[in-house]
């Protein structure tokens, strides 16, 4: 039941940030849900491998690379998924901060109410 909830809310957080970011885009809120799906299994599958991957670049960075292997998640997310899109790396690598902390507030927001 938690990752319903957990899928639901990105899908309103994504369709929130394709209002008000230009150069992003969804269609509908099936499309966003799709989003999160995606999204999900992007970072469980793909994430890890280039985070292994970049490990060098991401320590001579001190971690800021790690934004843009989450820009190229969405990028990624964006060629599956007809019904979304954004318009370049720039806005990829603003989405992925905002869906990123509007995430960690709302799930936040979450757990406070559970207990």
């Amino acid at each position: 039941m938690n990752l319903l909830i957990r899928l639901i809310v990105t899908a309103g957080i994504v369709m929130f940030l394709a209002h008000f970011l230009p150069g992003a885009e969804v269609t509908g809120f099936v499309a966003a849900l799709i989003v999160a799906i995606v999204l999900g299994l992007l970072n469980f599958i793909v994430k890890p491998i280039l985070v292994i991957l970049t490990i060098p670049i991401t320590i001579v960075t001190l971690g800021l690379f790690l934004f843009v292997i989450n820009a190229c998640i969405i990028m990624l997310a964006d060629n599956f998924i007809d019904g979304f899109g954004v318009n370049g790396f720039w806005i990829a690598l603003l989405f992925s901060i905002l869906l990123s902390i509007c995430q960690s507030i709302a799930y936040s927001l979450l757990e406070d109410k559970k207990k």
